[in-house]
């Protein structure tokens, strides 16, 4: 994932210098930036901005920069750091180097060297981060056939590309909205091509309840793959499967860690989701699994790809990006996968 655009968190108790740094990563080396004004900031923020390099001023009121480094290399030791300061003295670049800073830099800045130097610390900081993240165990659940791909089709490619282990709990056949047997081996190739396992349900479609037969269900899903993160309908949604499925799904996996709701054609205003993932690289692959459901293309305008790709851009306005997936967060634990992908909405 390293061709999106890098996030940076500047840290810089002068205003100026932190609007400079900002300006120039910006808008001429594509970064999308966050500014912190000391090194207390700078900790809060990290688990909010969830950067791929900070690049900080040394002398700091509080908690000097090479402070800050010291914490870094405790709480986030794969995030690459950048120190900065106006005094070209050895001693100050050997006490950055023996804090473990991945660059030294003197102001003024060059700017050509301050866009070289975050532009290849974040894609080394990408590296070092997906090589130390665990796999996860991902469930994605649907009330029908195609619903899991429409809501987090992107989202399930990027898992896949991780090495994270898929699977996918279909909990009607579909009967009502085509064949089912049909419906069902459209299921079966989309989750082939993610090298996903899959499950297919039999309960009735346009009459699954919010407990009981529901909840047990996928209570035996839960049990046998140990999730730690779950995928589902929002409780916002005009279907009154979704919303059943979305109900019985929290119930169900109380005991997972992380639980998001995605966003389905018939979702209502009241959807107001609180992660935006960037999926432009995912984009075209989740389009070529909606493809496989051939017998629903025909009558389904949102399966075709220009409202698909018009939906994802639409949302990207909050994540940036040109493709985004919008997800409400019900409980957050484990990181999602491509975290330097997501930023919150603003109230």
């Amino acid at each position: 994932m390293v061709d999106e655009a890098p996030r940076v968190l500047v840290v810089d108790d002068d205003p100026d210098v932190a609007l400079l740094v900002k300006t120039v990563l910006e808008r001429r080396g594509g970064c999308i930036v966050d500014i912190a004004e000391d090194g207390r900031v700078a900790i809060e923020r990290m688990t909010e901005v969830r950067p791929d390099v900070v690049v900080t001023d040394i002398e700091m009121p509080g908690l000097s920069g090479l402070e800050l480094l010291a914490e870094l290399r405790r709480t986030s030791p794969n995030v690459p750091v950048v120190v900065m300061t106006a005094h070209v003295s050895v001693e100050y670049a050997v006490s950055a180097l023996r804090a473990q800073a991945d660059e030294f830099l003197t102001k003024p800045l060059d700017n050509a060297r301050l866009i070289e130097v975050v532009t290849r610390l974040a894609a080394e900081g990408r590296r070092r981060r997906e090589e130390g993240r665990p796999k996860e165990i991902v469930l994605a659940i649907g009330a029908h056939p195609d619903d899991v791909e429409i809501g987090v089709g992107g989202l399930l490619a990027a898992h896949a590309h991780a090495g994270d282990a898929i699977t996918i709990l279909t909990l009607s056949r579909g009967a009502r909205g085509g064949d089912a047997e049909s419906r069902q081996g459209e299921s079966l190739a989309a989750a082939d091509m993610l090298g996903a396992r899959l499950f297919v349900k039999d309960l009735v479609d346009t009459e699954i309840s919010g407990g009981g037969a529901t909840v047990r269900l996928i209570e035996e899903v839960v049990q046998e793959i140990q999730p730690t993160i779950v995928y589902t309908h929002s409780g916002h949604d005009r279907h009154q499967d979704h919303r059943a499925v979305s109900e019985a799904t929290i119930v169900a996996t109380r005991r997972v860690g992380t639980v998001a709701c995605y966003q389905s054609p018939s979702a209502t205003i009241d959807f107001r989701p609180t992660r935006f993932v960037r999926i432009d690289q995912y984009l075209d692959q989740k389009l070529r699994l909606l493809e496989r459901f051939q017998s629903q293309t025909a009558n389904r305008d949102y399966l075709e790809p220009e409202f698909v790709t018009a939906t994802a851009r639409y949302w990207s306005r909050f994540g940036g990006g040109k493709a985004v997936e919008p997800l409400e967060v019900v409980r957050e634990t484990a990181e999602f996968v491509g975290a330097h992908e997501l930023t919150r909405r603003e109230s």
